[in-house]
């Protein structure tokens, strides 16, 4: 059974590609390679980090004094200032 990458497997595996391709070393086909795999591991990232952003909740007291639990919507005009969470 294949393990499941992470996100943090992933980002060390671009990072290793990205020194690769900056030190010029590999062929041409073994570049192409990298960079082919280099796009397929930025998506797998960005994927992942979207999924994390619409999981991310943060507790807040309502009028009432009670404590709910609020998706974090960080597009709105309200979390777009310098305030703290």
């Amino acid at each position: 059974m294949a393990k499941k990458q992470t996100f943090e497997q992933a980002m060390e595996k671009l990072e290793q590609i990205v020194q690769d391709l900056e030190s010029g070393d590999p062929s041409l086909d073994a570049a192409i390679k990298n960079f082919e795999d280099g796009i397929k591991l930025s998506k797998f990232c960005s994927e992942k980090l979207n999924e994390m952003e619409k999981r991310i909740t943060v507790l807040m007291k309502n009028d009432a004094d009670e404590i709910v639990e609020k998706q974090l919507d960080l597009d709105t005009d309200e979390n777009s200032g310098n305030k703290s969470i």
